[in-house]
């Protein structure tokens, strides 16, 4: 593996939600928005960009973004939860 990051990887659950969980660690403190809602902006934006970019025309992959960044969101946060408990850190 010579990349960090690949658009067909993005575009699934396992790599959206470290994505997604990445960079809203980066970004919390500086964007003033509850976390969970920051979480689930960035997921829509990295799978909108992972489908447009993995060549997705079809109005149904479009369509069901919304869903899948429910779940993508989820998943970073629950990730991020267990890694402060893991720790036991409180945020």
């Amino acid at each position: 593996m010579n990349e960090f990051f690949t658009w067909e990887m993005l575009a699934t659950l396992a790599g959206c939600a470290l994505a997604t969980g990445l960079v809203t660690q980066f970004l919390k403190d500086a964007i003033k928005i509850p976390t969970q809602w920051l979480s689930y902006i960035i997921a829509v934006v990295i799978l909108a960009a992972a489908t447009l970019f993995t060549g997705g025309t079809d109005a149904a992959l479009w369509a069901i973004i919304p869903l899948n960044a429910v779940i993508v969101s989820t998943s970073a946060n629950g990730a991020y939860a267990a890694i402060l408990r893991a720790t036991n850190k409180t945020e």
